[in-house]
Order: structure tokens, then sequence, then C-alpha cells
């Protein structure tokens, strides 16, 4: 609902998937069990890193840190998506699609910066071996976390606060199944360019300089796990970063695909489906990833697991 001779919509309705009624009992059920599947992989990583003094290390730190973004994000907007797809299309005040999108930009920007922190770390531990404890002391870890949050919260809130101040005198309709920006925008009676070109200019050192950070230090983690004459050193090294390189990979795949994709502005289905690889499966396999290819984390795991058993058989006897 709107009011013509006001200058801010009161709610928004999002769409969600159109034209998948006869789907809607297999897509909710899907989202959701993948929804359950997200939260449980990835609490039980800041679980694991939390109890067992094993994983005190920067890497899971930093993991753990990773794995609770993951948590915020999708449920700052898979919640709402299931109710989108139960009403084929359900309603949000514009103040809360504002507060879903600074939620998930700033999440989106800060997972940006920790997956360079956690490049940054495997660079430090396999070509400074000997000085990699003295460099990244816990201070050092602390300061790069809170930085790499408030960065994120501030340029978000810039953004977030160019949006507040534009004119929206209606449509109140968005084709999607959460508040981006690109949507918002276009529900606008506005100018935008402003808004569009800061978006743009704060992208370089939020998105793109963050992945060739992570480039160039990965190219150096090649060249030093190279040189590792054993065997078994060089297997072990190359270990360390596989998980962190395929999580990069997949995060950064998803991410150019859903805002640099040529489609991605022009159809709304595919930017659907494309926002769905972003927000759905990228959250999934991260904890899969680092289960499957960490033995330490597997290791932690099976001790939580063999530890529950044992309490709970003798809590029966």
């Amino acid at each position: 609902m709107y009011d013509p001779n006001q200058t801010r919509i009161a709610e928004i309705l999002l769409l969600g998937f159109q034209n998948t009624h006869h789907l809607k009992a297999l897509l909710f059920t899907i989202f959701l069990l993948v929804y359950s599947v997200t939260l449980t992989g990835n609490l039980v990583i800041v679980v694991l890193v939390s109890v067992h003094r094993r994983l005190h290390t920067p890497m899971y730190f930093f993991l753990s840190l990773l794995s609770s973004s993951e948590v915020i994000s999708t449920s700052n907007i898979v919640p709402k998506m299931l109710s989108v797809i139960l009403k084929d299309g359900d309603s949000m005040s514009f103040s809360a699609c504002l507060t879903q999108f600074y939620i998930f930009s700033a999440i989106t920007n800060s997972e940006c910066f920790l997956l360079t922190v956690m490049s940054f770390d495997r660079y430090l531990a396999i070509c400074y071996p000997l000085r990699y404890i003295s460099i990244m002391d816990f201070k050092l870890q602390l300061n790069l976390a809170v930085w790499s949050w408030i960065i994120s919260l501030m340029v978000t809130l810039f953004i977030t606060l160019l949006v507040y101040n534009l004119q929206f005198c209606g449509p109140n309709v968005i084709d999607h199944f959460f508040c981006d920006l690109a949507p918002i925008l276009h529900l606008s009676c506005s100018d935008t360019t402003v808004v569009k070109t800061q978006a743009f200019i704060f992208s370089v050192p939020v998105i793109v300089l963050p992945c060739i950070f992570i480039v160039v230090t990965y190219i150096f983690i090649s060249f030093a796990i190279l040189r590792i004459s054993s065997h078994d050193k060089r297997q072990k090294a190359f270990s360390t970063c596989s998980s962190h390189l395929a999580v990069v990979g997949l995060y950064y795949g998803t991410l150019i695909s859903v805002y640099l994709s040529p489609t991605a502005g022009h159809s709304p289905s595919v930017s659907k489906v494309l926002s769905l690889l972003y927000i759905i499966v990228t959250p999934l396999f991260n904890p899969i990833i680092y289960s499957l290819r960490n033995q330490e984390i597997r290791m932690a795991l099976r001790k939580s697991l063999h530890k529950t058993t044992y309490d709970i058989n003798g809590g029966i006897q």
C-alpha cells in the first residue's frame, strides 16, 4: 500500500517465485531442509572451534567467524523467503525491507574481508612459518576481525542512508524473494545515479581489491609450497589451503554470477536463480567443504559425538 501524495511507501510486496504454484510444497520443503542443514553445519563448526582447544588457532578462529556470518545471513533472508513461497508472495514494511538489505549487504562485505584475512593467515603460516605465531597473535586476530566488521557496517550504512533519503512514491512490488539493492532502487521515483555510483565505487575496495589480494597471496603460497622438498610436508601445506581456496572459489563465483553477470540485471528469473546459489548454496557448502577436507575438524567432530554418546549411555545406565 502507498499514498500517492507521500514520498514514502508504507510496505513492500515480495512476489517471490511466480508461476511455480504447483511446486510450492516441494520448494518450501527443499529450502526448509537446506536451511536447517546450513544452520546445523555452521553452528557445529562454531561450537567445535569454541570447545576444542586444538582448534584454538587463527585459521579456525576466522573460520568460526565466517560460519557465524553465514548463520546470520541465511537467517536474515530464508525465513521470509519461506513465507513468500507459502503465500505466493508476502509483504513487509519498508523499514524492514531496508533492514534486511542492510544486514545482507553488511554480511556480504564482511565475508569478503574475512576470506581475505584467512588468505593472509595462510600466507603467513606457509611463507613465514617460523614467525607465524609471533605475527598472528590474538591481538592481530581480534583487530583484523573487528575492523572487517566495522568497515563493512560503515560502508553499508552509508549506502543504506543514501537509499533511505530517496523518494519512494510507488509502485511497491519487488519481483524477487528478498530486498536487494537493484530491486529497491527500481522502486524509487527519484534519481538513483548517486546511489549506484557510490555502490560501484565502494565495490572496488570491498570486493575487487580483496579478490585481487587473495589471488596474489595464493600465487606466493603456491611458489612456497613447490619449494618444500618433503612430499608429506608439501601435501600437508596444500591441504591446509585447499578448503579455504574451495570456499573462496565458490563464494566469489556465485557473487560474480549474481552481480557481474550480463544477464543478472535484465532477467528477474535468472537473477533469482543466481541469488539462490549465493544465499542458499554457498552457506550450505562451506561447512561441508571444511568437514570433508579438514582432518582436524573431522577429528573434533568424532570426539564430540563419542563424548555425547558416552554421556547419554552413562546417563541411561
